[in-house]
């Protein structure tokens, strides 16, 4: 009796797009856009090839945003220069997922511009 090695990872490059672009949630309902890409990363990170650099790429680039946001809200005090950390905040925020969307797309690393590296 042969054993088959269970642990054969698929190539889905339609879900890695998806699972980038559900960070744009925030956009459109105004939640879930930490949730829903940690829920995908985490169900099949195992099962599909690339998942885990892309999975770790959306959560530390959520992270990051959410530390810049707590940085500039107390900067908004200091000449107004928090202002310009939030409306730069929203443009990454947006852009980001975006990009990575097409780079997984096109079975490329996601970019980390800007991105602390968290995990």
């Amino acid at each position: 009796m042969e054993l088959v090695n269970q642990n054969v990872l698929r190539k889905d490059n339609t879900l890695l797009s998806i699972m980038h672009l559900t960070q744009l949630l925030y956009y459109v309902i105004g939640f879930g856009g930490f949730i829903v890409p940690l829920i995908i990363w985490l169900s099949s990170r195992k099962s599909v090839e690339g998942m885990n650099e892309h999975g770790k790429a959306a959560v530390n680039l959520q992270l990051s945003l959410l530390l810049y946001i707590f940085i500039s809200i107390p900067a908004i005090l200091l000449l107004g220069l928090g202002i310009l950390g939030l409306i730069g905040v929203a443009i990454l925020g947006f852009v980001l997922p975006i990009v990575n969307a097409v780079k997984a797309n096109n079975g490329e690393s996601p970019s980390n511009f800007m991105t602390i590296p968290f995990l």
